[in-house]
């Protein structure tokens, strides 16, 4: 009785919501004040079937209103542990987003945040970010979902002679396909699409500094918050043939020969691909958990490596926040791949870099209560903190705008961690937390983090190096952040 109760009300809550008529469809929403929350609006065709392994198409045209007030399929994910829930959820129907807007007029005009999730672009969900209260702040929320794994990045030989010689990004061209659905839609829920601001953390920010090299994402969004993560994740990138191995591989180890068809690609099941994908052996990489955080030169929808692209000027040149975590992850094989990792990655800096770190022979490894251990501050410098400099001096060099930012609180007795920051700027803000809300909405809201009651953030320059500090002592400005260790090694 009490669950046909329930059901009762959800589907009299669905009825009695707001209706928003897309350009493919009308939906019904859930009314939020003046605004509404829509859960679950397909910006793509299901990527099943024929699809799979294809850029994402347009959904069929609906004509009655779609309920979208209840969670949905997450992409498909094998379970990790921390992303259980979302590997239950999972279902190759998953291309869809939400929006959370306070103000439902299409003359608002409000500015648009648009977020992308992390999971190492193997795991997590879009579901549950359009529940903060963020949006109340002025802003359009919008959270997206886009293929994982094998099935968002996998190329294979039988699919780049299908598809013109390239295959794989297809996770990429997903979260491409979201963009031009908020380009064409989001004016309807009240924002203003030439004032789009994507971001995202880890794999999600690694996505967006992405989106900053894609030709095919120009004119799609106006700026953009990096949390931990750059294009290239400090991990060397693997081109369309390599890739194209790696996709053989897998491919192999789900049961099909080096020969396999597209037909007999897209005839296993979701979990076959997945499962086959886990653990396998990458090339290149120390942690095989890294396996879809190199960027994939395919050259269709990435065209060079992100250092080249970088080089050259080949960036977006849009305003920029970007950041790291004082301690994020661990060194993969611990202490004793610091000096085997420290040689290969510094090369003819590694000697000066050694000593730096206090590995030299006779040396005493440097240790400090804030950034780790010397293994947890290497692994860190190579992954996020130095090409986060990185990229900061090639926009500026360009004339971009950037402001850059260590996070570093915790509550007393706490440490800080991968994601530490995330809670801080969807949830409430309490007294004495780093006011990350504020300046995030502000940025999002008027082109820089500053705004009346907030220490000033200076923004970057190549000379200075400036950058904020969110740490027990509140934000601080500061300037130069590891710049010994970066400036011997500076790729993105």
């Amino acid at each position: 009785m009490i669950a046909l109760f329930a059901l009762a009300l959800a589907t009299a809550a669905a009825s009695a919501g707001p209706v928003v008529r897309t350009a493919d469809g009308p939906v019904r929403g859930e009314a939020a004040g003046t605004g509404g929350v829509f859960r679950g609006i397909p910006f793509a065709a299901p990527p099943v079937g024929a699809r799979r392994w294809q850029p994402p198409q347009r959904p069929r045209p609906w004509t009655t209103p779609r309920a979208t007030v209840a969670d949905h399929a997450t992409c498909p994910q094998v379970s990790f542990g921390w992303n259980a829930t979302s590997a239950d959820a999972s279902d190759e129907d998953c291309l869809f987003l939400d929006v959370r807007t306070p103000d439902l007029r299409p003359t608002a005009k409000l500015p648009v945040l648009f977020w992308i999730h992390g999971g190492s672009n193997r795991a997590g969900g879009g579901g549950g970010t359009v529940e903060s209260r963020i949006a109340d702040k002025g802003l359009v929320v919008v959270s997206v979902q886009y293929r994982l794994g094998a099935l968002g990045f996998l190329s294979h030989p039988a699919l780049s002679r299908e598809q013109g010689g390239h295959s794989g990004n297809y996770g990429l061209m997903d979260q491409q396909a979201a963009l031009e659905w908020v380009k064409r839609n989001i004016a309807r829920f009240g924002g203003d699409p030439a004032r789009v601001t994507i971001a995202g953390e880890s794999a999600g920010a690694m996505d967006v500094g992405l989106h900053m090299l894609l030709p095919g994402s120009r004119g799609l969004f106006a700026q953009a918050i990096a949390e931990s993560g750059t294009a290239g994740f400090g991990t060397p990138p693997r081109s369309l043939a390599t890739n194209e191995r790696l996709g053989t591989l897998i491919a192999g180890r789900a049961g099909l020969s080096g020969d396999a068809t597209t037909a007999q690609l897209r005839a296993l099941s979701w979990r076959q691909v997945l499962a086959a994908d886990r653990d396998a052996p990458v090339p290149g990489l120390d942690d095989d958990g890294f396996i879809w955080l190199q960027a994939i030169v395919d050259g269709r929808v990435l065209t060079d490596t992100p250092a080249r692209l970088l080089a050259s000027g080949r960036i977006n040149p849009a305003p920029l926040v970007i950041g790291i975590n004082a301690k994020e992850l661990t060194l993969h094989g611990g202490a004793d791949a610091a000096v085997p990792t420290l040689r290969r990655e510094f090369g003819a800096n590694a000697e000066r870099a050694l000593r730096l770190y206090g590995l030299q022979p006779g040396g005493t490894p440097v240790s400090d209560p804030r950034l780790g251990d010397v293994t947890m501050q290497l692994a860190n410098d190579l992954t996020f903190r130095c090409p986060t400099v990185a990229v900061s001096n090639a926009l500026t060099a360009l004339g971009g705008k950037v402001w850059q930012y260590q996070f570093d609180y915790a509550p007393p007795g706490g440490s800080v961690s991968h994601a530490s920051e995330v809670g801080y700027l969807f949830n409430e803000p309490q007294p004495g937390q780093p006011p990350l809300q504020a300046y995030w909405t502000n940025f999002v809201r008027f082109g820089t983090p500053n705004g009346p009651g907030l220490v000033t953030w200076p923004a970057y320059d190549r000379q200075g190096r400036a950058y904020m500090a969110f740490d027990q002592d509140g934000p601080v400005a500061k300037a130069g952040l590891r710049r010994a260790i970066c400036d011997l090694r500076t790729s993105p």
